[in-house]
């Protein structure tokens, strides 16, 4: 898959935003390691420590099928009913959630390039 077929994959996430209180709507599209497709939109909450994000949503539904290692994901952001054109790195939580399940060497694609998780996290927390 091109990086911009996953970033259309994460636009097409990012349609199903639940994003009533910030409204930034934001998707988020990954490839596992085996190729299969995985993706996911913000889900806000009144409770904002409920929140998640759209890098989790896509993460915890690889995981939860039973994928252990991510090679690429795609994020888009933008203020809901916009198009998505914000550059929209994931937030600390969501780089430390990433490099969980990849090394260092994953490809992070967002609206201006592609970056790795070393780029955007180099002194990662690890066991």
């Amino acid at each position: 898959m091109t990086d911009k077929e996953l970033l259309a994959a994460a636009a097409q996430a990012r349609e199903k935003s639940w994003c009533r209180y910030s409204h930034f709507a934001v998707g988020a599209a990954l490839l596992t390691e085996d190729g299969t497709l995985y993706s996911g939109c913000n889900i806000e909450n009144a409770a904002y420590p409920l929140c998640t994000c759209a890098e989790r949503t896509a993460i915890v539904k690889a995981v939860s099928e039973g994928h252990r290692r991510i090679s690429a994901i795609a994020i888009v952001g933008g203020a809901e009913g916009t198009a998505a054109t914000e550059v929209c790195p994931p937030c600390g939580s969501c780089r430390q959630l990433l490099a969980e399940f990849a090394d260092g060497a994953l490809r992070v694609i967002l609206t201006d390039g592609s970056y790795t998780l070393d780029d955007l996290l180099p002194h990662r927390f690890s066991l």
